[in-house]
């Protein structure tokens, strides 16, 4: 970070002042040095790693993430209802409505973070700025500082955009769900690279099998 502007974007790396080289615990930027970030993002939904995401897909990656039936149901929908036409090589839908992660930059929407660009980049100052604008140089969210930040990043006339705010971060939230209402800020990073799904998974695997898991 310190050879490289603050503003410019990290084609495969999701780079911070802290976290210079991005992920670096099990090789996780390297590994993944041919995919942009936002396909890193997805990469664990795409479970037999063919680049083709089907509903089935989203919906055993979101339960196994501590998701409940209806909530991962939901997410389904609205996940490939949404994005499954704008990544299609295709001027046709896709009646099984599977999304191309080849594609997936063409998704990205407004009234969000703009921490990706248009093309799936890492962006490590806009990263940076949703700390420093909405949780006060802070390096955590809390429910109320999340809510601020989704109403300032709203833009005029976009209620698409705004209710993929509003499911992005709101699934980021529950998917955490920090004991002391603080976001810290290494885990959303690594939401935004997806090197924390995998482990978060084993995690919740761990703590159904003991009978721990909240119901949702």
């Amino acid at each position: 970070m310190t050879d490289s502007p603050p503003g410019l974007a990290r084609a495969n790396t999701a780079a911070t002042y802290t976290h210079p080289n991005g992920t670096t615990e099990d090789s996780w930027a390297h590994k993944h040095r041919h995919q942009t970030v936002l396909q890193q993002h997805c990469e664990y939904f795409d479970r037999d790693r063919d680049g083709i995401l089907w509903p089935s897909d989203t919906f055993v990656g979101f339960h196994n993430l501590g998701f409940g039936v209806a909530l991962s149901l939901l997410a389904l929908v609205i996940i490939h209802i949404n994005f499954s036409y704008p990544t299609s090589s295709s001027w046709l839908p896709d009646p099984l409505f599977r999304i191309n992660l080849l594609n997936i930059d063409r998704t990205k929407h407004g009234s969000d973070s703009d921490t990706y660009d248009s093309q799936g980049r890492f962006r490590p100052q806009q990263f940076e700025d949703i700390f420093a604008k909405y949780a006060d140089g802070a390096d955590y969210l809390t429910i109320w500082t999340l809510f601020a930040q989704i109403k300032g990043q709203r833009n005029v006339s976009d209620p698409i955009g705004w209710g993929g705010a509003c499911f992005e971060w709101l699934a980021t939230y529950l998917m955490l769900w920090p004991e002391d209402g603080r976001m810290k800020k290494e885990d959303i990073r690594r939401v935004y690279d997806g090197s924390i799904f995998h482990g978060w998974a084993r995690d919740v695997e761990r703590k159904r099998r003991a009978g721990e898991m909240r119901k949702w």
